[in-house]
């Protein structure tokens, strides 16, 4: 029998590479640096909020759309960046950011469509160009004389053809921890205007911006607006990545396409957690800066303790992530590395080539997370040690 057509373009999408080391970790009682969760909650009151819903009888079906005061907090939260959107016709509440990505391609893509994607990428964005029946077309960052992975707006220019529909852009950057600076925006931004593009961004480490950096959204560029899918969520800014409560910001005609996927989807999701959301996007940006500033010094924590450990660690100017160079210490495929890392030294990590078509250039790094504990941070970096 023929093999399904669905099952045959997911087929290189079987496992990912989170799932693989996370077994491995757990296996080999390593200390987990490769999946990108924290292991503290977010704040008190966020959590009281859910646990009010939840008591208080929101466990039914929430609006298609989401909750009306989830997303009039969403809008109130966009406006800080002077962006105004429509509650009740602009915004969609989603499981997640994965699945407005999902549902966004499936939406705003056909069979034949082509969908430039920055690599490395976030595993999920290939999956979800595959389901949508588009082809994906990559275009590598490249690193700078600082060690910075930049954005090459000729690069990204040669890759777009006439049957170009979409862009996926994705900053604070995942897994390389580069932050878009305005010149590299408004270089794609007049790319898309002049091609007709649709921008698809992934926002979600939007508050997690280190070193008085910025984080600028595609859509407040001149011409974006009416061209931008904004995708955010609530569990990188406060600590519930478990909540899987994620947001559209559009026009209402995009937003109207990318419902019609997304309702068949999960049609909803997270009812008692929906408001404990808005009031944390109304209420604890303050605990998301005391966050943020924590997050900094773990970056800086760990990436001292990599270096001192042989590694040459890239920058990174957001995310949870720092990349390291496993070359200096002997070795050369990360991928190879990453799989005999838990037995060998007690730790997780994922090759970054995991997120690329192209190996050249990213299959010699590492990538870690620092949003843990200072003490689990200081556990695995004494382990690596023992690496050299």
């Amino acid at each position: 029998m023929r093999q399904p057509a669905l099952v045959s373009r997911l087929q290189p999408f079987s496992s990912t590479i989170f799932a693989e080391m996370t077994a491995l970790a757990v296996r080999s009682g390593a200390v987990n640096l490769g999946q990108g969760f924290p292991d503290s909650d977010g704040p008190p009151a966020m959590l009281e909020a859910a646990k009010d819903a939840l008591f208080g009888g929101a466990n039914q079906y929430p609006p298609g759309p989401g909750r009306p005061e989830l997303r009039a907090a969403i809008a109130r939260h966009r406006a800080r960046y002077g962006v105004d959107y429509d509650p009740d016709s602009e915004i969609l509440v989603t499981a997640g950011a994965t699945e407005a990505i999902a549902a966004s391609l499936l939406s705003l893509t056909e069979p034949g469509d082509e969908v430039i994607v920055i690599e490395p990428y976030y595993d999920s964005y290939a999956a979800a160009v595959a389901l949508a029946g588009a082809t994906r077309r990559t275009v590598s960052l490249v690193e700078d004389d600082a060690g910075r992975f930049a954005l090459d707006p000729d690069a990204v220019r040669a890759a777009i053809t006439p049957r170009t529909r979409a862009i996926l852009v994705n900053s604070p950057h995942n897994p390389t921890g580069t932050v878009f600076t305005r010149t590299e925006l408004e270089a794609l931004a007049a790319l898309c205007v002049e091609h007709d593009l649709i921008a698809i961004t992934d926002e979600v480490y939007e508050h997690l911006v280190f070193d008085d950096g910025e984080h600028i959204p595609l859509a407040t560029l001149p011409g974006m607006r009416s061209r931008t899918v904004s995708i955010s969520s609530a569990g990188k800014s406060f600590n519930c990545t478990g909540w899987k409560i994620g947001w559209v910001c559009a026009t209402a005609e995009l937003v109207a396409a990318v419902k019609a996927s997304k309702q068949f989807m999960t049609f909803v999701s997270g009812g008692p957690l929906q408001p404990a959301v808005a009031y944390a996007l109304d209420h604890e940006l303050d605990w998301v800066e005391s966050l943020r500033q924590s997050l900094a010094a773990k970056r800086d924590r760990l990436s001292a303790g990599l270096a001192d450990a042989g590694f040459t660690v890239r920058p990174c100017a957001g995310t949870y992530f720092v990349c390291a160079d496993i070359r200096p210490l002997g070795f050369t495929d990360a991928t190879e590395l990453a799989f005999q890392l838990p037995e060998r030294a007690g730790v997780a990590a994922v090759p970054v080539k995991a997120f690329t078509d192209r190996t050249e250039g990213w299959d010699h790094l590492l990538r870690f997370a620092f949003c843990k504990q200072d003490d689990v941070l200081d556990e695995g970096v004494a382990r690596l040690r023992e690496l050299g």
